[in-house]
């Protein structure tokens, strides 16, 4: 018998099917260690390949994202992450806050079975609540950058309006490690291509579209920076995009290969000069990680042209007080120009009464057939309204109107 679940996103009809989804942006996992003074702690616990030795034997034979090598071909650094939006699943309708993730295409939730302290601190799933819900079954593991879950599947019908029917998701039982404790989402929703997909069947932006619920093949989004009195900082839109939110015209790249959402960067220029990348390279457009991601070697020598030094638990840190005579950095993409400024790629933290100045530049080694690849994560696309069309498999980027803070 299939089983049957209701999933209401907590959005705002415009028109046409066009879908807003409200994102709020919250202190990250790692600002939160940090201020309690559990960060470093919490890195030396949780390398991936140490929590990797340590949690196998607690995943069923097989999992593929445990394969040796699969850790490096996907990208998860929830980390870091910022904006989230609410869902509701069930019924009645029991909420929960998610990641909107376009690196990844999978949909979970903790469950109410869950047995780990992760789960405890967070909303959990309650089947037995559903009247709609039956239990599929199968079970599913994932691998991220800053932990590991398992869990068991179902399925559901989407309704906010539009029906979506049968669509797949993953119920996390188990997240072991303290990478989730801290989170301040309950769960992720993968907006990428159904071949990053662990869990089977169609991601949910698929579903929608295999079943006509959207005029367009295409969502966006608008992330902001500035600190606002209202909670929100930012939207999703299903279904189309919203001119209001981005200045000029929009820059069309192709999609190079159809997972992440990859696209191809033609360079990266440091204060006019194009040390990196000067032959072209790959790019992820991620919202599910903040930071702007590279190959090591890279990486090190834009920290030292921007004047990061390391600390004894691997970030990068900046004298604010140098912050105005810092370079500028360019993404050509297109062959158009998206530059950076360091109030732009540089994180500004609170730790008591002292103001710490971080690199929005992480190291990450990720390879493709198409060679080394570049992550575009919020620190970019905080100045970019970004575009996802399905329909032409490109991405499209334009200057995101930042609001007046009055």
């Amino acid at each position: 018998m299939r089983s049957v679940l209701l999933l209401l996103f907590i959005w705002t009809w415009t028109s046409s099917a066009l879908v807003r989804v409200p994102l709020k942006r919250v202190p990250s996992i790692r600002s939160q260690l940090r201020s309690e003074g559990l960060l470093q702690e919490f890195l030396k616990e949780n390398r991936p390949d140490m929590f990797g030795r340590r949690y196998s034997q607690c995943f069923p034979p097989g999992t593929p994202s445990l394969r040796l090598g699969r850790s490096s071909e996907k990208i998860y650094n929830f980390m870091d992450a910022q904006y989230f939006g609410d869902i509701t699943l069930g019924t009645p309708g029991q909420n929960f806050s998610v990641v909107f993730d376009t690196g990844s295409s999978d949909l979970w939730v903790p469950s109410t079975y869950c047995v780990s302290q992760a789960c405890a601190s967070h909303k959990r799933f309650r089947a037995f609540e559903s009247t709609s819900f039956r239990h599929d079954g199968r079970m599913f593991g994932i691998h991220y950058g800053s932990g590991h879950l398992l869990g068991v599947m179902g399925r559901q019908l989407t309704v906010a309006g539009m029906t979506a029917k049968n669509q797949e998701f993953g119920e996390s039982v188990y997240e072991p490690g303290s990478a989730f404790v801290m989170a301040r989402f309950d769960g992720v929703l993968g907006m990428g291509y159904p071949a990053l997909a662990e869990i089977l069947g169609n991601p949910v932006f698929d579903n929608m579209l295999a079943q006509k619920l959207l005029d367009q093949p295409v969502f966006s989004f608008y992330l902001s920076r500035k600190q606002l009195v209202e909670p929100q900082r930012g939207e999703l839109l299903l279904g189309g995009i919203d001119e209001a939110l981005y200045n000029g015209p929009i820059n069309w790249l192709p999609v190079t290969a159809k997972g992440y959402w990859q696209i191809k960067m033609d360079s990266l220029v440091v204060q006019g000069v194009s040390p990196f990348c000067s032959h072209g390279c790959q790019a992820i457009i991620d919202t599910g990680t903040s930071l702007i991601a590279g190959p090591t070697e890279d990486i090190l020598n834009i920290q030292q042209l921007i004047g990061a030094s390391p600390t004894n638990i691997g970030e990068f840190i900046i004298d604010c007080a140098r912050l105005i005579s810092l370079p500028r950095i360019t993404f050509v993409l297109g062959g158009k120009e998206y530059t950076l400024t360091s109030e732009h790629y540089v994180r500004k933290e609170m730790l008591g009464d002292r103001m710490l100045c971080f690199s929005g530049f992480q190291a990450v080694d990720m390879v493709s057939s198409e060679g080394p690849l570049w992550i575009l994560g919020d620190v970019f696309l905080t100045q970019f309204y970004s575009i996802f069309d399905r329909g032409q498999d490109r991405v499209g980027l334009a200057t995101a109107k930042q609001p007046v803070v009055v």
